[in-house]
């Protein structure tokens, strides 16, 4: 059975994508994947200032995905940033050494397993504002942005109990 999750649309502010990506430490051996990549600033900032080696992005809606490739091709990442059109509980994200997402706290539970069975010790797991329940994170850190504050939590897979 399949689960496709409703998580409304709201872009990280380039603030957060950027601590998001300092507290993961992301750099040029790095496979980010994003999960509900949006508009793909996270996956393009990773290879674009992070110099991530490759960065995938899934997400289900088409405008998204539509808005994302346009992103790509705009700066000249086409090859190293890859948008999937997908429900990421159904992708295959072994290959990744960093995961990010801005999900919900419900969805980033269900989530929770698959990530235990396919992430290999040592990968990153950032959230944006929604902690993974049951998991310990390695750092929580607040951004300030304007007049509101964020949450990135990060968690270690093998650190992560």
């Amino acid at each position: 059975m399949s689960y496709t999750p409703h998580v409304p649309y709201v872009p990280s502010p380039p603030n957060v994508v950027r601590k998001m990506l300092e507290v993961a430490k992301v750099g040029p051996d790095d496979v980010v994947y994003d999960l509900g990549c949006g508009d793909g600033r996270i996956v393009i900032t990773a290879v674009k200032e992070f110099k991530a080696r490759k960065a995938i992005g899934i997400d289900i809606n088409d405008e998204r995905i539509q808005e994302a490739t346009k992103n790509v091709k705009e700066n000249g990442l086409e090859g190293r940033v890859v948008i999937k059109k997908g429900n990421f509980f159904e992708e295959d994200l072994s290959e990744a050494t960093v995961i990010t997402m801005f999900l919900l706290t419900n969805v980033n539970e269900m989530l929770r397993p698959k990530l235990e069975k396919e992430l290999k010790p040592g990968t990153r797991v950032v959230s944006h504002e929604f902690e993974i329940r049951g998991w310990t994170p390695k750092e929580v850190v607040k951004v300030e942005d304007g007049n509101m504050n964020h949450i990135v939590y990060l968690y270690i897979i093998g650190e992560h109990r």
